[in-house]
């Protein structure tokens, strides 16, 4: 099949009467005859004889053939190059090599896959921002879930990071994570669930903190705009922001989506009320774990006072009592579950931490595995494509470019 195909695609033999091209240069290009090329192409190796021009201006040669398809500068087509960002979006490097080779045929080393699925990435990353194609789904309510998760990280990218480590030094860095999605379905008690296919992901190991002296908005901030816009969070009749309570996410929410519902994850506050009770009472107290079960009912019924209270009266004994009173305080207004509930809103972040988990977890903490920022981001560039559904839409772009 392979060589039919070459010989279909190499059928249009040179006759030595090229006309002249343009150069990028500016330069005009002279046929300089034809030279063979092999590509590994979804079919396996082909072997392609193109017209060579070259420039005697800049003295570059090129093969405009090479240019339609996009393979002036790679010797992989298209579709083996798609096949190996889609199998390396899945799994490790070595995975994918040995997908590659079983069901399709393709002998590409796993060194090779990891340097053309991170340029794929990169591609993907710089077509992410600058394009923002409107994906508006006309749902009424969009919520936004902000997090962050660590992905292990090589020596050199970690110096001068702190960390949690006991001598104060990091083995990781935090990719951030944002996820919109619409849940105006809801389930048989009558809870808000997901609607399939609403979510969509985006990541980077980026900074959000800007600080006093910048000029521009930080980069992580400016990924959460642009997702924002790509979905229409700015026109959504009602905005939700919801998080775990950290303090970039409501200061995000007040510089950029000051007219949002702001919404702390109700599994996150009812863990922090069980761990404070281990700390007051110990890890296997009977009446620790009913102490804490009546804060979680008060919480749920909307009683966060209650809760302040119960904390401070333990706060001059337990730091972790002290410090849960001043976090429950200052987030009572994105604590009130049953009010949110009954405006059809998501209080839990399952979605988000579902994302950290499937974006970054589950393809960049594999045992053994240390990333360069920059491998790291191009890879969750890569992830973040193929599970927001958005694979395709690029391909159809870079073929246009192409063309």
């Amino acid at each position: 099949m392979g060589r039919a195909v070459a010989r279909r695609l190499n059928a249009d033999h040179s006759d030595g009467r090229e006309p002249r091209l343009s150069c990028d240069c500016g330069g005009e290009a002279r046929f300089a005859g034809r030279r063979p090329r092999t590509f590994t192409a979804a079919l396996g190796p082909l072997t392609l004889k193109r017209a060579r021009h070259h420039c005697e201006h800049c003295r570059h040669g090129f093969s405009p053939r090479d240019r339609a398809p996009g393979m002036e500068d790679t010797v992989l087509s298209p579709a083996a190059l798609r096949m190996i960002g889609v199998t390396a979006a899945g799994t490790s490097f070595g995975g994918a090599s040995a997908l590659l080779r079983d069901l399709a045929g393709l002998a590409v080393a796993p060194k090779a896959v990891e340097r053309h699925a991170e340029a794929l990435g990169r591609e993907i990353a710089a077509d992410e921002g600058r394009v923002i194609e409107p994906e508006v789904s006309g749902a009424p309510t969009l919520h936004l879930g902000l997090d962050g998760t660590g992905v292990p990280a090589r020596k050199t990218e970690t110096e001068g990071v702190r960390g949690k480590q006991r001598d104060g030094s990091a083995k990781t860095r935090e990719a951030k994570l944002a996820v919109v999605w619409s849940a105006e379905t809801v389930d048989k008690e009558g809870r808000p669930v997901r609607d399939p296919g609403s979510a969509t992901y985006n990541a980077a190991i980026e900074t959000i903190a800007a600080r006093d002296t910048d000029t521009e908005i930080a980069p992580f901030a400016q990924r959460i705009l642009r997702e924002a816009e790509r979905r229409g969070l700015d026109t959504a009749a009602r905005q939700v922001v919801l998080g775990d309570g950290a303090a970039w996410i409501w200061n995000f929410a007040d510089e950029h989506v000051p007219d949002a519902i702001q919404i702390v994850d109700v599994f996150h506050a009812r863990q922090r009320l069980f761990d404070v009770a281990k700390a007051i009472y110990g890890p296997d107290s009977e009446i620790g774990r009913q102490w804490a079960g009546n804060r979680r009912r008060e919480l749920d019924e909307g009683r966060v006072a209650d809760v302040i209270a119960a904390l401070r009266g333990h706060a001059e004994t337990c730091a972790a009592a002290r410090k849960d009173a001043e976090c429950f305080s200052n987030n009572r207004e994105r604590m009130k579950y049953p009010t949110f509930r009954q405006m059809g809103l998501c209080v839990a972040t399952g979605v988000v931490e579902g994302g950290c988990r499937n974006i970054v977890g589950a393809r960049l903490e594999h045992g053994g595995m240390r990333w360069t920022v920059a491998g790291a981001n191009a890879i969750i560039a890569l992830r973040c494509s193929v599970q927001s559904n958005r694979f395709d839409d690029f391909w159809e772009r870079r073929a246009s470019a192409g063309s």
